[in-house]
């Protein structure tokens, strides 16, 4: 029986990739000459440093055009309310990798109002859909594309 998951990740290589892509962003362009500026990387989380509160907003906007570069969404990062500490001002940038509870039960939701011949189950982080006919599982990927879900889907693991 046809199948595929649902899943929600990001490759924390590609990740890595994307800050120093930035980093060197950074350090080539004009308007940061002499700043103290810069990306901190813990695992999926990272913290963007700087001297303002607008080189944070730049500094965002250049992660995500690196993240884009590197086929990651932009939607799988949430940026947090910079803080002032001392002289610097921080701010969190958190990636969503898995999916949540909640998320997974919209989804389902979604695919059972559909009425289309598939079966859908929550298995952790991950959905999992099977169904007779591997159409009606392309009309599923299909449709959650449509969706404006609050998260980057990936569709792997099709078993036919």
């Amino acid at each position: 029986m046809p199948s595929f998951d649902i899943v929600s990740e990001v490759d924390l290589h590609t990740f890595t990739n994307a800050l120093d892509q930035a980093s060197r962003i950074i350090d080539t362009r004009f308007d940061f000459k002499g700043v103290d500026a810069s990306f901190e990387r813990d695992g999926l989380n990272a913290t963007i440093f700087a001297e303002a509160e607008f080189q944070i907003t730049q500094m965002e906007d250049m992660l995500r055009s690196s993240l884009i570069k590197n086929n990651i969404d932009p939607k799988a990062m949430t940026v947090g309310d910079p803080e002032t500490a001392g002289k610097q001002v921080k701010a969190g940038v958190t990636i969503k990798n898995g999916l949540e509870s909640d998320l997974c039960r919209k989804i389902v939701k979604i695919i059972k109002d559909s009425k289309l011949k598939v079966q859908s189950q929550i298995q952790g982080e991950q959905v999992r859909v099977t169904g007779k006919k591997r159409d009606d599982l392309q009309q599923v990927m299909a449709l959650l594309k449509e969706q404006s879900l609050d998260q980057p889907l990936q569709f792997t693991n099709f078993r036919d």
